[in-house]
């Protein structure tokens, strides 16, 4: 038995030696899904609120708070007035000032700063609408660019408390240095890993300020000494393979994330399977919480004829059909596979290749997140995320609480559960039988 950890590269990965077997085993587990990314739009700007908001965290933590209230009124200029009621922003500063200075216990003031912050967020009610520590940025950054700083490999801690690489990935620093999957880290710059779990380890690699990583490891009854360089690492979000069934070729790509660069990567591994002559397509979203919603609208127009609804953008009732711009499509069969663990993106994906492409989409009711999230960070190195619209089908369908509907309703087998494999899978299995039959 395995210990389960955080989560995935050099962060330690949650069981991950059960975690590509047993993944779709907690489908089994509705509504339980954690959708930990939802579909976040990049934003290069701050609107008006956000400069303001902005300015006071930056005059605060600055020291300059004082004189910013002595000059706050009189010295800004009549247009600004004009603009903004500065009333509650004076109310916010003031309380704070005054928690500040006057407490009766020592407070630290940038935790209280993120705590009014976060107090506003969670005013909204709405758990997509968060305030992530400079921490939880870094990590939030990694899922949805799709590359961090690292060597490149997956590390697992056991129930006896040895850490062992799992997967080194091809191309990295870890692969050219030699590591090897099985091996036990024994130390990490001379010192040594014992009594340390895996985030912690995954820390001393991952925050390192050495562009090389000295490590000792286990192999066997051999001890090895490695120096490897760290380097910016891309994660791999996008596999494939090829099926065949009924004298024709199906081609099968895994989507994990929308990340950054996962529109790079499912192009490169298509034209792969379509070089080696597929007839038809099968995508799995299965498990994939989301992403980049321009990353699930590049993807989405590979498929779909110009001028087709991607999706629909409903901004405070004003509703945007975003529509195919490009002259690139596809017209062999496709099914699409989801289950309650495809959010966001992956709902945006099965809509529109379903009711805009004539998808089949194979498996279980999605998990139904219907709104869109804008991102931007702060000075501090923190991150606020906010919803700021609703999106629709091309047909118009909201899948908030509810999520989209297969065409085909398909649960896994309890023989999938016993023994996870291709052949057992039967939501993968009709979605071959579907396409290969089209």
């Amino acid at each position: 038995m395995k210990k389960k950890e955080d989560k995935e590269i050099e962060l330690s990965q949650e069981d991950v030696s059960e975690e590509k077997n047993e993944k779709k085993s907690s489908r089994k587990e509705e509504k339980e899904v954690e959708v930990k990314e939802v579909i976040v739009e990049k934003k290069s700007g701050f609107n008006y609120l956000e400069v303001i908001l902005i300015m006071i965290i930056t005059l605060i933590i600055g020291g300059f708070l004082g004189s910013f209230l002595t000059k706050f009124g009189t010295n800004v200029s009549s247009s600004v007035k004009n603009e903004v009621e500065l009333g509650p922003y004076q109310e916010f500063i003031e309380t704070y000032n005054a928690i500040k200075k006057e407490y009766y216990e020592d407070i630290d003031e940038d935790q209280l700063l993120d705590a009014g912050i976060k107090g506003m967020l969670d005013f909204l009610g709405d758990k997509y609408s968060v305030y992530m520590d400079p921490e939880e940025t870094e990590t939030f950054n990694e899922e949805v660019e799709g590359k961090y700083e690292g060597i490149g490999t997956e590390i697992l801690e056991s129930e006896d408390g040895t850490i062992s690489i799992y997967t080194v990935f091809e191309g990295t620093p870890a692969e050219k240095a030699g590591l090897k999957v099985g091996d036990i880290i024994q130390s990490i710059e001379g010192e040594s890993i014992e009594g340390k779990d895996s985030s912690t380890v995954a820390n001393l690699i991952k925050n390192s300020k050495k562009k090389e990583i000295r490590m000792t490891v286990l192999r066997g009854d051999e001890t090895l000494d490695f120096v490897i360089e760290r380097a910016v690492v891309e994660l791999e979000s996008v596999t494939s393979k090829v099926f065949e069934q009924n004298g024709k070729k199906i081609g099968y790509l895994s989507l994990s994330v929308f990340a950054a660069n996962t529109k790079d990567q499912f192009v490169k591994k298509l034209e792969a399977l379509e070089k080696d002559k597929i007839d038809a397509l099968v995508i799995d979203v299965r498990g994939n919480t989301g992403g980049y919603l321009d990353s699930v609208t590049d993807i989405s127009s590979l498929f779909l004829e110009k001028g087709k609804i991607i999706y629909q953008l409903d901004t405070k009732g004003i509703v945007e059909q975003v529509r195919d711009e490009t002259k690139e499509r596809r017209t062999y069969p496709i099914a699409i596979l989801t289950d309650v663990g495809s959010a966001s993106a992956s709902e945006i994906l099965a809509g529109a290749l379903k009711e805009s492409y004539g998808a089949y989409v194979v498996g279980t009711a999605t998990y139904g997140k219907g709104t869109v999230q804008r991102a931007y960070t702060l000075e501090s190195g923190a991150t606020v995320k906010y919803t700021i619209q609703k999106w629709l089908t091309p047909d118009g369908n909201w899948v908030n609480e509810v999520g989209l509907m297969p065409t085909d309703v398909v649960e896994l087998d309890d023989a999938y559960f016993a023994n996870p494999s291709d052949e057992t899978d039967n939501q993968l299995q009709k979605a071959l039988t579907l396409v290969s039959q089209s």
